[in-house]
């Protein structure tokens, strides 16, 4: 039994073939990447999908060493994400359900990344870590649901980044997270205990994070402290130690409220998903804190942290034995389909 996972949520459009035990036969994706200082548009995220999906299962049949017919299910993402990425991958999903007569099952984004993290890491109950470029949620389990204990408040760790990545001329490939990591990493090689830059304003509102102001305030300092440095080798040093900043600054809020969920369940283990759960600074924040109350953290590399169709597929399998299926003519997208919408009917109190 071997079930074809679709994810196209956002830029990054994969393809993932698992079996019911867990065995990943074949996870494979590539990135719609934008020209540096710029974002990625939905309608040409949305053309990159199309012109890559057909290829890439074809690909992965063959990594898996399966032809169509042999496949028993067929998973989509649903949302959240963006509008046409979705609706072209769905309507993949769609006819290749119709066509070969293989039941449909319409996969949550957010909780597929968990059930990946769960997965791999082989922690069953721990408190998720979720930074993404288009969601941030702390969440934990409880009676059926996967509750969210903090979010941001307007847009993501992962977008924050992602707009600081474009004001600071970063470029977007092969990630503009990674990039702004490796900046910091120079350095942070440099120095012992490398200097920060102060007072950059991460807004923590009770279990909340909101990063809107953060990205005008760091527009306004590249412009007058950074851009206005004519010698090109002073102006990269000043944007690695932005970078740098930047990371301790947001990543130490969100170890903060993470920490806070923790204390409250009483819950000791946790795992980091999502593009910005796979930062290594930020495992390693998140692995302090977690020896400090005796816990432990499943750490992910950028396989399974990172949208992949392998978490679409086994997330596949779990709603389809919870008795989650769609007929393909009615099999839709949602751009907002939050996490705790989803009744875990897989998992047990």
């Amino acid at each position: 039994m071997y079930c074809l996972g679709l994810e196209g949520s956002a830029n990054k459009l994969g393809v993932g073939i698992t079996t019911p035990e867990g065995d990943i036969l074949a996870n494979i994706r590539v990135t719609y990447n934008a020209p540096t200082g710029q974002g990625f548009l939905p309608q040409e995220v949305a053309k990159h999908h199309r012109d890559q999906i057909l290829p890439l299962i074809h690909r992965a049949l063959d990594i898996a060493k399966l032809q169509m017919q042999q496949i028993t299910i067929i998973a989509y993402t649903r949302g959240p994400g963006m509008g046409g990425p979705l609706a072209a991958v769905a309507l993949v999903a769609k006819t290749l359900a119709l066509m070969f007569k293989i039941p449909l099952v319409p996969v949550n984004h957010c909780v597929a990344h968990i059930e990946m993290g769960r997965l791999a890491t082989k922690i069953d109950n721990p408190i998720v870590l979720y930074a993404s470029g288009g969601n941030t949620q702390i969440i934990a389990y409880s009676q059926r649901y996967y509750r969210i204990f903090g979010e941001a408040l307007d847009i993501a760790v992962g977008n924050c980044l992602d707009r600081f990545a474009r004001d600071a001329k970063i470029p977007n490939d092969p990630a503009p997270g990674l990039n702004i990591e490796l900046n910091a990493r120079k350095w942070a090689a440099k120095y012992e205990i490398p200097p920060l830059i102060e007072d950059i304003p991460v807004a923590v509102k009770g279990m909340d994070i909101s990063c809107s102001g953060l990205n005008s305030w760091l527009k306004a300092y590249l412009d007058k402290e950074v851009f206005v440095i004519v010698n090109e080798e002073e102006r990269q040093e000043k944007v690695n130690q932005l970078c740098y900043s930047l990371q301790e600054y947001l990543f130490a809020a969100l170890i903060e409220i993470t920490e806070r969920a923790a204390a409250h369940l009483g819950i000791k283990d946790f795992i980091c998903v999502g593009g910005v759960g796979c930062n290594e600074r930020l495992q390693e924040m998140l692995g302090q804190m977690a020896a400090e109350r005796g816990g432990r953290v499943g750490g992910m590399d950028e396989r399974y942290c990172i949208d992949n169709g392998a978490m679409i597929s086994w997330c596949g399998w779990l709603q389809y034995n919870g008795g989650i299926t769609v007929e393909p003519g009615e099999a839709n997208v949602s751009q907002r389909w939050r996490t705790d919408q989803i009744e875990a009917k897989w998992r047990t109190d």
